[in-house]
């Protein structure tokens, strides 16, 4: 396998709009993690986008998903990929006043967090706050993660910051160095396989 067939794929989502875009006007970037499984046969690539999604009405954990490995789906996101984190949203954004922090405790996945904003304040920035102490709870557990690949493929690269390509500016992820670097790690060669 050549570091190229992992780019292809890459590059064939982002034209289909399957590529995470940190950048969407429809979705406001809290976080994101780049997750890279690889072994001498397969390789997997996940990233993470978790992100405030006004139309959603929610905080949204979108897993992107790419790999020769997959357990079911096409490379990219389905339905399945999308995960809610907020269980009390009714509760935490304003009814009069949309996008706004009414005040509260958060609640994400069964546990209560108290914030330290102010009512009023853009939900995004009281999201964002979570992030520091409680960023576990926002991305995927390791059953999410592994929902859509081989079980017994190791991961090999974890990132949490990395240069991601400006798509709307017309950049494939094939263009991007740092995704052919993750590209070549993906499909490195042990060094007994010649």
């Amino acid at each position: 396998m050549r570091s190229v067939e992992v780019l292809e794929q890459l590059d064939a989502a982002s034209e289909e709009f399957l590529f995470p875009d940190l950048g969407h006007g429809y979705y406001y970037a809290v976080d994101a993690r780049l997750h890279g499984y690889w072994d001498a046969w397969q390789w997997a690539l996940i990233v993470e986008t978790v992100g405030y999604s006004p139309r959603a009405g929610n905080l949204i954990d979108v897993l992107h998903v790419f790999g020769d490995c997959l357990t079911r789906g096409e490379p990219g996101y389905g339905y399945d990929d999308f995960h809610e984190r907020v269980d009390n949203w009714d509760e935490i954004e304003d009814p009069n006043e949309p996008e706004t922090y009414r005040g509260g405790p958060v609640v994400v996945r069964g546990q209560t967090i108290a914030v330290t904003a102010e009512p009023g304040e853009d939900l995004v920035d009281v999201l964002r706050l979570l992030v520091p102490r409680h960023r576990a709870l926002l991305l995927a557990d390791e059953g999410e993660l592994r929902r859509r690949i081989r079980v017994d493929i190791p991961e090999v690269l974890r990132l949490d910051q990395w240069h991601h390509p400006d798509l709307a500016g017309g950049l494939r992820p094939s263009e991007s160095e740092t995704f052919r670097q993750i590209a070549d790690v993906l499909v490195r060669q042990p060094p007994f396989v010649r």
